[in-house]
């Protein structure tokens, strides 16, 4: 189980990644809102997405940083890459994650290259199988984030050091 980081200690950057204007038909006519979807990252291996809804985009992109500012998670990275290829799936999006050579770069699309840049990785390949929801795109490259661990992790857990799991 990992802890909960404290949001108010990094220095956090905030990008848009997704603004729907959406409505509901009621008895009277429709009700118009705005929902945002927002990555906030440090850049250091800190990385959250929030969603907020309101009737004016101001204060539907701070409601969308104070949830994704709750929803922070800590990547484990191993120098600029992650530590092995991983899936990441939320509803029908499905993203692969896979681990690059120094000075590759980025690769990947739309939002999920907003949130392996916003939580600090520089060399990473990434490739959408599923669904082309951006929300869904970002929200599944969270959940392959969060299912990423190290060496020493998985050495702890099987009661070894971790040369013995590096053979």
């Amino acid at each position: 189980m990992r802890t909960r980081i404290d949001a108010s200690k990094l220095e956090l950057t905030e990008t848009i990644v997704n603004i729907r204007r959406v409505s509901k038909t009621v008895k009277g006519g429709k009700n118009m809102k705005f929902s945002v979807t927002l990555v906030v990252g440090d850049g250091a291996g800190h990385v959250g997405i929030g969603l907020g809804k309101a009737q004016e985009i101001p204060e539907a992109v701070r409601k969308a940083t104070e949830d994704a500012k709750k929803k922070l998670i800590f990547v484990p990275m191993v120098g600029t890459t992650v530590p092995h290829q991983t899936v990441g799936i939320f509803g029908a999006g499905k993203v692969l994650i896979m681990p690059s050579a120094e000075g590759t770069g980025v690769i990947a699309g739309s939002s999920v290259r907003t949130v392996l840049e916003a939580c600090g990785l520089k060399d990473v390949r990434a490739k959408s199988l599923g669904s082309s929801n951006t929300g869904n795109m970002a929200l599944a490259t969270l959940e392959g984030l969060r299912s990423l661990t190290t060496v020493e992790e998985v050495a702890k857990r099987r009661g070894k050091t971790p040369e013995e799991i590096l053979g």
